[in-house]
């Protein structure tokens, strides 16, 4: 738990930057967590957490895969081109270069 406030602090103090990039894959984690508790662990209490990451390839052709904090999962496709907002480790907002959509499409 520490190392995820560490975390945290370490992404929220980061610098928002804008680069322009190409989503390359989406994924998702889910993560399960199950505690028991009381006399002979009578109860039981069980959660789980869906994270979503995106991987961005930029200009240079490197890649790098960020948290998405702000819900764009669903709103972005792999390989949609645009000008992708990171902090630290996470991806904060995504703008689709709508000049670079492949032909054929609307």
């Amino acid at each position: 738990m520490i190392s995820s406030g560490v975390r945290y602090v370490k992404n929220a103090r980061s610098p928002r930057e804008t680069r322009y990039a190409r989503i390359i894959s989406k994924r998702m984690d889910v993560r399960h967590h199950s505690s028991h508790m009381g006399q002979h662990n009578a109860i039981h209490r069980s959660s789980s957490r869906t994270y979503y990451y995106i991987t961005l390839e930029f200009d240079n052709g490197s890649r790098q895969e960020y948290l998405d904090v702000k819900n764009l999962y669903g709103l972005v496709a792999e390989g949609d081109v645009g000008y992708a907002a990171v902090q630290g480790d996470w991806i904060v907002a995504f703008e689709r270069d709508v000049s670079q959509r492949p032909s054929g499409t609307y």
